[in-house]
């Protein structure tokens, strides 16, 4: 009885991983983003400033102060 219960059970198949090639595309969109995100929370303001006006900053000011950026 024990030699069919272990013939029943189903065999592991092992699962492929993801080569670095297949990940690197992701990571440089995840860098490029995170690097948009870094510079909007600390740089943007006064003469590096994209975006006119101080709507972006007053939306990351506490991100700004959680981060440890000065704004004041």
């Amino acid at each position: 009885m024990s030699d069919q219960a272990i013939e029943s059970q189903p065999s592991t198949v092992p699962v492929p991983v993801a080569s670095p090639g297949e990940i690197l595309p992701y990571a440089i969109f995840a860098g490029v983003i995170l690097l948009l995100l870094l510079y909007f929370v600390g740089a943007e303001e006064g003469a590096a400033s994209i975006v006119s006006g101080m709507s972006v900053h007053e939306y990351v000011h506490d991100a700004r102060h959680l981060l440890g950026f000065p704004c004041h």
